[in-house]
């Protein structure tokens, strides 16, 4: 039946192919992809936002707010379950760094069960109260979406990961009512080279999935209420600008002592009741820390400036300003905290919708603090705005996405210049102190990052080990006699000929030369292939990348080199023709 279906869709799309081409496919494909990732956009928001619901306001009992403590761990386990009990073939990752590693490592090929899995988990995590954002894990979902689409189309890798990218912008866009940003953060953080064929895609993928999650959600995410921006505010811009970029650095910090912390915690079980109780805790002393944050962020904007105080247990002293602005520094520094935590101890979620909520507070304590101390008189929903835009460019890596999504969330283009001048300095200043972003530091420090580097690297890691082993070549057994294998030997056509025992372990290779040498002085009846073996300079292991393969064999001037597994096994030759060749198909695949 699959042998059937797989012979179906060749058929379909040989005949697709005659009649349209792939670049011009590609903008149906791209709509097509749009539309399921805004209904997956929609779905995600509207399953959160019920969860929320039902806790904060259907559930009546007299001692609920207690189980605020547990509702966080609770929705962890859920979703560890659920990872567990429905995901067993498949690899379940959360985060964008997961999702740049299929990009360079995978040949952008998303598991499908992240079309649907992603929704579930996030949900259930954000739902009870984890403090994450949707947009990764919506991102990750339109992601599978693109991937499988092209792959079930038999679209080359190229084509594959523009519609991966035009998933995550679809999804960007869905969640945000954003189409703008929505492609911004494709381009800034999902492709590995940006051209303009790829923009109509993005473009249309993007405004699709808009239109499609607005028929669900209209509302604006934020409201901004501004008659622009006042030269005399530009100082304190500036040390929004230098606050943030120092804050982005200390969250770069604890993402990893924290995921340090938990990587020694072996038993799953033991991360959801650390984690959870942690994290309950925080949300109860501090509820502004509950799910994704947005609803403080309005109240603020809003001008309710005691709003990020007025539902915790210190509420009587809301009354005092300088309360209220430590409340909210504690918060701040609290959120990286709470997000980490949630995401460490098995939760779904990103840290897109927690830069967002720590660059807004950020930026109500500065223009709030100017403002009590009456050293002026500041525009606070400016100030909270820009630091917005400013945490999430600096944190991401990401100025453009920052600058455009706020832009376009709240309607304050206005805010143009201060939005560009905040996002450009906190950006310099966390670029300058940490060279990688969150997203990208795993990445190098497992050497996988690749489209940050030139095209070289990019397309050998695209390279799996496994598919330029060579495995049907002549191997000698070291008791084998040299002379009952000369005729084989000189059929081979090989230069270099492995050897291994009875149980297939390695032992080395049979060079050419020597065995030309022996044949010459007619002296081979008595010679056993193990008196002529020489262990080679370098040996290739399965869990090298071609990268560190090609690295050796320029070392050691070798044209071929042995693969073993970690016992030892033989299994095949590498050589340099083969990656060669394999690097020629590779970039003619991703030739428009």
């Amino acid at each position: 039946m699959y042998i059937r279906f797989v012979s179906f869709v060749d058929q379909l799309n040989k005949y697709r192919q005659s009649k349209i081409s792939d670049r011009n496919f590609l903008v149906f494909a791209a709509i097509f992809v749009g539309i399921f990732a805004g209904l997956a956009a929609a779905l995600l928001k509207g399953i959160t936002h019920k969860i929320q619901h039902f806790l904060q306001s259907d559930l009546h009992w007299q001692y609920k707010y207690y189980l605020y403590l547990l509702f966080p761990a609770i929705g962890i386990l859920l979703s560890v379950i659920y990872v567990k009990r429905f995901i067993r073939k498949g690899k379940f990752e959360t985060g964008l760094t997961p999702l740049l590693y299929t990009i360079s490592k995978k040949s952008s090929r998303v598991e499908a069960h992240n079309t649907y899995s992603q929704i579930i988990t996030a949900a259930i995590t954000v739902g009870f109260g984890g403090s994450t954002g949707l947009e990764a894990p919506i991102a990750t979902s339109g992601a599978a979406i693109g991937s499988n689409v092209g792959r079930f189309l038999g679209l080359s890798y190229r084509e594959i990961t523009l519609l991966l990218a035009c998933g995550a912008a679809a999804g960007i866009a869905g969640a945000f009512n954003s189409p703008i940003a929505g492609i911004v953060f494709a381009i800034e953080i999902l492709l590995p080279e940006f051209s303009i064929p790829a923009f109509i895609p993005l473009l249309l993928s993007a405004a699709t999935a808009s239109v499609v999650a607005r028929l669900f959600f209209k509302e604006q995410l934020f409201f901004l209420v501004t008659e622009g921006w006042e030269m005399h505010a530009l100082l304190f811009y500036v040390i929004l600008a230098v606050v943030v970029g120092l804050y982005a650095y200390y969250f770069t910090k604890m993402n990893k002592i924290i995921k340090g912390s938990f990587y020694k915690i072996k038993n799953p079980y033991y991360k959801i009741a650390i984690g959870g109780l942690i994290l309950g805790l925080l949300v109860f002393l501090f509820p502004s820390l509950y799910g994704e944050g947005y609803i403080t962020i309005n109240s603020l904007l809003k001008g309710d400036h005691n709003a990020i105080i007025s539902n915790s247990i210190f509420s009587q002293l809301s009354d005092l300003p300088f309360v209220v602005i430590l409340f909210a520094l504690v918060t701040v520094m609290l959120k990286s905290v709470a997000t980490l935590v949630t995401l460490a101890a098995g939760g779904n979620g990103g840290t897109f919708a927690p830069s967002l909520i720590i660059g807004g507070i950020l930026g109500f304590i500065i223009a709030h603090t100017v403002n009590v101390l009456g050293i002026a008189e500041l525009n606070v929903a400016n100030f909270i705005i820009a630091g917005m835009a400013a945490a999430l460019g600096s944190v991401m890596h990401a100025p453009l996405t920052g600058i455009f999504l706020i832009a376009e969330i709240t309607g304050g283009y206005e805010l143009m210049v201060p939005l560009m001048i905040t996002t450009a300095i906190a950006y310099f200043i966390s670029r300058g102190v940490s060279k990688y972003s969150i997203y990208t530091k795993p990445l190098v420090d497992a050497g996988h990052l690749s489209h940050h580097e030139d095209k070289d690297t990019t397309v050998l890691n695209m390279m799996s080990l496994k598919s330029i082993i060579e495995k049907d070549q002549l191997i000698l057994r070291d008791t084998d006699i040299l002379s009952d294998k000369i005729s084989d030997i000189l059929a081979s056509k090989r230069n270099v000929i492995p050897v291994v025992n009875a149980e297939n372990i390695f032992q080395g290779v049979v060079y050419i030369e020597t065995i030309l040498k022996h044949v010459s002085q007619k002296y081979t009846e008595h010679i056993a292939i193990s008196d002529i073996t020489d262990m080679p300079a370098e040996i290739a292991s399965l869990t090298n990348d071609v990268k560190e393969v090609l690295k050796k064999m320029e070392q050691e001037n070798l044209w071929v080199m042995p693969v073993v597994d970690y016992s030892g096994t033989y299994i095949g030759l590498v050589s340099k023709t083969h990656i060669f060749n394999k690097y020629r198909d590779i970039l003619s695949q991703q030739a428009y």
